[in-house]
């Protein structure tokens, strides 16, 4: 092992604290050190977004920093957005507007666009599509991901309930919030 760093944050609203490898990646303390699964690795080159959180409010792919870099950043990863009890609008959303076909690239997609719709809340279709670029998904061509997202962005501003109605299978509201296709 080489050398370790202490690592101090607050992950989804909790103080974390760990001895981490100085080269340690941060998508990688939070799958494997933290155990936050919904974090999903997909390419480690920051092609994909498969692992986008957010750092002190802004998206960022987690495969791109050290988990030496977020020292006393407050970090959010898709389990820290809603649970399957209290589905965040934009987990609502990608389940209603069938915005997630395998899953693999949802909570990346829906990390990005909450980080959209924090800094414009009403955006429209091409405002949403340049927001998610650094998101692939091999499953769709965007239609129903884009759907969700202004879905939930119509939702936000028109102050409507966004509570989701009785799941098909009952843990399918979980799997979403967990970013897990359903």
């Amino acid at each position: 092992m080489g050398a370790t760093v202490r690592v101090a944050a607050s992950v989804n609203g909790e103080p974390r604290e760990a001895e981490v490898e100085a080269r340690t990646l941060l998508v990688h303390w939070l799958r494997d050190g933290l155990g936050l699964t919904g974090t999903h690795i997909g390419c480690d080159t920051s092609n994909c977004g498969a692992c986008t959180v957010h750092v002190n409010g802004e998206a960022v792919k987690s495969c791109t920093v050290l988990a030496a870099q977020v020292d006393g950043a407050e970090v959010t990863t898709i389990e820290g957005l809603g649970t399957g009890d209290d589905l965040h609008p934009l987990q609502e959303a990608f389940w209603q507007e069938h915005g997630l076909q395998c899953g693999y690239c949802t909570p990346g997609m829906i990390m990005a666009a909450a980080d959209l719709l924090e800094r414009n809340p009403d955006p429209d279709e091409q405002q949403v599509r340049h927001a998610i670029e650094g998101n692939l998904c091999r499953c769709t061509g965007y239609h129903n991901i884009v759907k969700a997202v202004l879905a939930a962005a119509h939702a936000s501003t028109e102050g409507r309930d966004a509570s989701p109605p009785e799941p098909a299978r009952p843990e399918a509201a979980e799997d979403v919030a967990r970013g897990v296709g359903a």
